[in-house]
């Protein structure tokens, strides 16, 4: 290995412990504990240096908001195509993305923090596109074999979404409710009631 590739190696290797570092100091402490500081001293290195790989602590969120949109983007492709009809998609995309919220808190707080992302956010970042693909395909595709194939995808893409991150944000702030099994029963009786009127008018 030559002395260009070993310095990019070392590089990329530096950058992942920096990564590693904020994100055990996310899952101790939460997202709003995170700084640079804090990441310098738990590798042993300065400030400076950190910055030298970060421009600043708003660069390593977007890493982990990156991060976390393809993994979920990844999670409902895969649930997605184990089934033909739309109406199955649709509910098991659902279903997916409501596991990998719960599964996974400490990505989708820092993905969905704001509320919904702008469509300029979306657009720009393609690991945030892909998962949003996912979904539109599906409800595309329900759209595609309901009684009324005029309907505004785009508009029900964002009623999908509201229900679910609706769902989702009032479940994870709450701190006491009822079981699990309940709480996913409202997420089917919901979901059922959108792919009814989705595939049915």
């Amino acid at each position: 290995m030559g002395i260009a590739e070993r310095k990019i190696r070392q590089k990329e290797e530096f950058r992942a412990s920096i990564l590693e570092a904020a994100w055990l100091q996310v899952l101790t402490d939460g997202w709003q504990s995170l700084s640079i500081r804090k990441i310098a001293d738990a590798i042993e290195y300065s400030v400076p240096v950190i910055y030298s790989h970060f421009e600043n602590k708003e660069a390593i969120l977007l890493e982990f908001t990156k991060e976390g949109c393809q993994k979920l983007a990844d999670h409902l492709q895969l649930v997605k195509d184990k089934h033909i009809e739309p109406a199955a998609q649709l509910e098991a995309i659902a279903n997916a993305y409501w596991d990998f919220a719960f599964e996974h808190k400490e990505y989708y707080q820092l993905m969905f923090g704001l509320g919904i992302p702008a469509c300029e956010q979306v657009n720009s970042i393609s690991e945030m596109k892909n998962m949003t693909m996912v979904m539109m395909s599906a409800i595309k595709n329900a759209i595609s074999v309901s009684k009324n194939k005029d309907v505004d995808f785009f508009l029900k893409y964002h009623t999908y979404l509201s229900i679910l991150h609706g769902l989702v944000s009032i479940e994870m702030i709450q701190k006491e409710g009822k079981p699990a099994e309940h709480k996913k029963m409202i997420l089917q009786d919901a979901i059922s009631g959108f792919i009814q009127s989705l595939i049915l008018k």
